[in-house]
């Protein structure tokens, strides 16, 4: 990786970024989340039920971040930052991952895991750096710091949702480590080769934050070629299924972390 900034997490940015992560996947933690929110991961280990957890998850972000009290806020700015919670965001980059939402997601993979971003919008060059001349990390930096300024605790409501996802996955899918995802596309060549293992396998340098599925058919609709990946599940961000009101869950949508991706091409 040519540049990471500091990260939060457990293990360095070029570990996780690394091929081999996917090999061997090891566990991701966000430094504090669990301490900090001990008694509701306590109180999800009392849940037998999914659905009744993803309930109990909403009303701790909502209690915890205030989230249910935007009404009572006295100004619009302080009524539309908690209106404005994780859900939006989600929601955001459904629509277009290269939007404010967007942006403000790849911004927190980079300051948490510590992996930058490689497209917003348009590729984003490695050495070019907002404030050094870089047109494209500039406007992707002012979408994220937009995002910011519409929200409150925005980082601290995805560092939970990252943590709650993997404690819901490993629930899930006991003794699993490895998850088999989909991703429909027109433009291979958005993603950097690292190296080419066959005439329909390469090593891909994917973006920071990508949009997978785990319905093989589906991925037909969002593009003329479909790449097959096998994940690591600690490199999942979130998946779409794992709460109710997640409008993603309707696509079976996989937010995953990028960096080098060993993926193949399937054909229909």
């Amino acid at each position: 990786m040519d540049r990471t900034s500091f990260n939060r997490c457990n293990l360095p940015p070029w570990v996780v970024a690394s091929r081999h992560f996917d090999e061997e996947p090891q566990p991701l933690a966000i430094q504090g989340v669990r301490e900090e929110n001990r008694f509701l991961f306590d109180l999800l280990d009392g849940i037998d039920d999914p659905g009744e957890r993803a309930r109990r998850f909403d009303g701790w972000m909502s209690v915890r971040f205030q989230l249910h009290q935007w009404q009572a806020q006295a100004t619009p700015g302080a009524r539309r930052s908690l209106r404005n919670g994780y859900l939006r965001f989600l929601r955001g980059w459904g629509v277009d991952s290269s939007s404010v939402e967007g942006a403000v997601l790849k911004g927190w993979v980079e300051s948490r895991i510590g992996i930058p971003p490689t497209f917003h919008r348009e590729r984003l060059p490695s050495t070019d750096r907002a404030g050094q001349g870089g047109a494209a990390w500039e406007a992707y930096v002012s979408d994220r710091t937009r995002g910011h300024a519409f929200t409150s605790a925005i980082d601290a409501q995805l560092d939970l949702l990252y943590t709650y996802g993997q404690y819901e996955l490993a629930r899930r899918l006991p003794g699993q480590r490895w998850v088999t995802l989909w991703r429909g596309q027109n433009r291979l060549e958005d993603h950097e080769v690292v190296e080419r293992l066959g005439p329909r396998e390469w090593i891909l340098r994917m973006n920071n934050l990508c949009s997978f599925t785990d319905d093989r058919e589906r991925a037909w609709e969002h593009g003329d070629a479909v790449l097959e990946a096998r994940v690591g599940l600690p490199r999942v961000f979130f998946a779409g299924h794992l709460l109710p009101r997640a409008i993603l869950r309707g696509e079976r949508e996989w937010l995953v972390l990028g960096g080098e991706t060993r993926v193949k091409r399937i054909l229909a």
